[in-house]
């Protein structure tokens, strides 16, 4: 039975495609969804994968062709892979052909191969960035061993290997961005089958070896990008290829274009200072994480869209440090978490919202939602940013509770083990910079929250009580909210309550 090969769905406004690369050639056997070929549209590159198992029959659209969506591409011969297969992989294993590297991908005597999938990214996230693979390809694995880690928006997330044998072919490679549910790598049954093709000749290597890259031998530049080079004048050795197995593709020719001279790296949005001679070497260029673009594009969108404005108070932390450290032995024991000063904090903030509401609501188009809970966000820092984790309902929890939620809230944080939903969803965030040694700042607003908390350092400070002078521990307080939705009135309310919650702890006992 014959099965047409055609051209996918290439993209909104995008019509027709260049034929970059054949990966197999008549007469081949192909596994379903082994990739077959590439195609370069004036943006993307898109691999075409094989509709099903069999034979490779005629290429109609040959390397270089214009092609348009849903034309035809190739023919293959279903359910002929079994006669064909067998002498193409014992002319490999006699004559060591590179050919043989790709069967890694098939089944093999010991068990089926297993397609390596992008997990669940959580909702609305669409496409991750693979940031590191622990395994290489030849690499033995164990079932659930980790593989690589993905780097979405806000989480990183680790894929196990679904099932234990040898890591027979990689299709994403660090760098590369994949959309949810794509094929991230090939799992082949046993050790046995990949062994050959990973210590074999000198000419056997595995389809993504960086030592293909380097021999540069059967590799096909994109015919787009040998045409642009020879318009620009510029020789491959100029040009860092970024696709499969060191091609260069069109993009790549921009971007090689485009950059200077001494920097072979894409130039930045925004024209750069001059830099002295003999300055560049010492610098070091490095990509932005998606996290760190998500956070910038996050905090920007907060200042063009929100009337943000802050207002300033201060609070004598005398009281909630005496009832700390008078009861902090008895806590932990009780409930085995430490009282920290958060809990305080957290309390007041609930105390605070219920009395001025606009705070704990938010805009949406020409309504304001007022929320009837509190899903407090602390901000917290880790080593690849900024993250809010959110404690649901933590106007029904108690002081115990808040502790332990924050205290495990705070350490998957630092892990990177949040998902996308416990970071969304708050209604109200505290930020603390005082753990940092920050005296006063102005914090920037969670969209699309209305207003955000922020704490300082506690420092001692001479006060005027009672016609004396004495030292108290004092700590600022800073109320960034939107002007949209708060008045300056609720707004000064709201911190003057958290001021008096904080100041005589036993008012939120009272509920006063």
């Amino acid at each position: 039975m014959s099965v047409e090969v055609r051209v996918p769905t290439l993209g909104e406004s995008v019509t027709e495609a260049t034929v970059a690369t054949w990966f197999k050639k008549p007469g081949d056997a192909v596994a379903v969804d082994e990739m077959l070929c590439e195609l370069e549209t004036d943006k993307v590159t898109v691999e075409v994968p094989s509709p099903s198992a069999g034979t490779l029959g005629e290429i109609v659209a040959a390397e270089g062709e214009t092609v348009g969506v849903d034309a035809l591409l190739a023919t293959l011969s279903e359910g002929d892979s079994g006669s064909t297969a067998a002498p193409k992989a014992k002319e490999a294993a006699e004559d060591g052909s590179s050919s043989g590297a790709r069967t890694a991908a098939e089944p093999d005597a010991d068990g089926e191969a297993v397609d390596v999938m992008v997990p669940t990214l959580g909702e609305s996230v669409t496409e991750a960035t693979v940031s590191t693979w622990f395994k290489k390809v030849g690499d033995t694995v164990a079932q659930d061993e980790m593989l690589c880690e993905l780097e979405t928006d806000k989480v990183s997330v680790e894929v196990p290997s679904p099932a234990a044998g040898v890591l027979s072919e990689i299709l994403a490679e660090e760098g590369a961005t994949v959309e949810a549910s794509a094929k991230l790598a090939v799992i082949g049954g046993s050790a046995g089958a990949v062994a050959p093709s990973a210590t074999g000749g000198p000419d056997v290597a595995a389809p993504n070896a960086p030592a293909a890259k380097d021999a540069g031998k059967g590799v096909k530049n994109a015919p787009s990008a040998e045409k642009l080079m020879a318009d620009k004048g510029l020789s491959a050795d100029q040009v860092t290829g970024t696709g499969r197995d060191g091609r260069i593709m069109k993009e790549d020719v921009l971007n090689a274009g485009n950059a200077p001279a001494s920097a072979p790296a894409p130039a930045a949005a925004a024209p750069r200072a001059p830099v002295a001679a003999g300055d560049e070497e010492r610098e070091e260029r490095v990509k932005m994480t998606r996290l760190r673009q998500t956070i910038a594009r996050r905090l920007k969108d907060a200042q063009n869209t929100a009337a943000i404005l802050t207002t300033y108070n201060e609070v004598d932390m005398t009281e909630v440090m005496a009832l700390r450290s008078e009861y902090k032995d008895l806590f932990l024991k009780k409930h085995g978490v430490k009282l920290g000063f958060m809990s305080f904090f957290t309390k007041a903030c609930v105390h605070a919202l219920r009395e001025v509401p606009e705070v704990n609501a938010e805009i949406d188009g020409t309504d304001i939602v007022y929320k009837n809970f509190v899903h407090m966000g602390i901000a917290a820092g880790t080593p690849q940013g900024l993250v809010v984790p959110v404690i649901r309902d933590v106007d029904q929890m108690s002081f115990a509770d808040i502790e332990k939620a924050i205290g495990e809230k705070g350490a998957r944080a630092r892990d990177g083990k949040l998902s996308m939903a416990e970071m969304q969803g708050g209604t109200f965030t505290i930020s603390n910079g005082g753990v940092y040694g920050s005296l006063m700042s102005s914090p920037i607003l969670n969209p699309p929250q209305s207003g955000i908390l922020g704490m300082h350092k506690i420092q001692d400070r001479p006060m005027a009580i009672g016609g004396e002078v004495v030292i108290r521990p004092m700590m600022y307080l800073a109320l960034s909210y939107d002007h949209r939705i708060v008045d300056g009135k609720g707004a000064v309310t709201f911190l003057v309550r958290v001021k008096e919650a904080l100041e005589d702890p036993r008012r939120l006992l009272m509920d006063l």
